[in-house]
């Protein structure tokens, strides 16, 4: 098994939600607001007729638990659909993941996704 966890645009998540519904790669995803900088370096806005330099940027933190010969394909659907080619867009994480629990049945492994 392994946890994929994408920092995507905002914009982008209700587009990347609905092709993950119509897809069979995954069972659930945990969505958090997030704020960070990478690359992009901050946003320049003007509030009030003064200069405001803001450097951590509002995104959008999705998370998976999936079995291993889904990764690829979950990738490729995250990047197909949040990919503007602008400073931005996002990165993804692959961690191994040991096991996971289903509190309620206590089933494990696979079985509990």
């Amino acid at each position: 098994m392994k946890k994929v966890e994408a920092i995507i645009r905002q914009e982008k998540l209700e587009e990347l939600k609905a092709a993950l519904d119509q897809s069979d790669l995954i069972s659930g995803m945990t969505v958090s607001q997030v704020l960070g900088c990478g690359n992009q370096k901050g946003l320049k806005e003007f509030i009030r007729g003064q200069e405001v330099i803001t450097t951590l940027l509002p995104k959008v933190n999705v998370r998976f638990v999936l079995a291993d010969e889904k990764v690829d394909a979950v990738i490729e659907l995250i990047v197909s659909i949040c990919r503007t080619d602008e400073v931005g867009d996002g990165k993804i994480f692959v961690y191994p993941l040991e096991e996971a629990i289903r509190i309620r049945t206590n089933e494990r492994g696979e079985a509990a996704l």
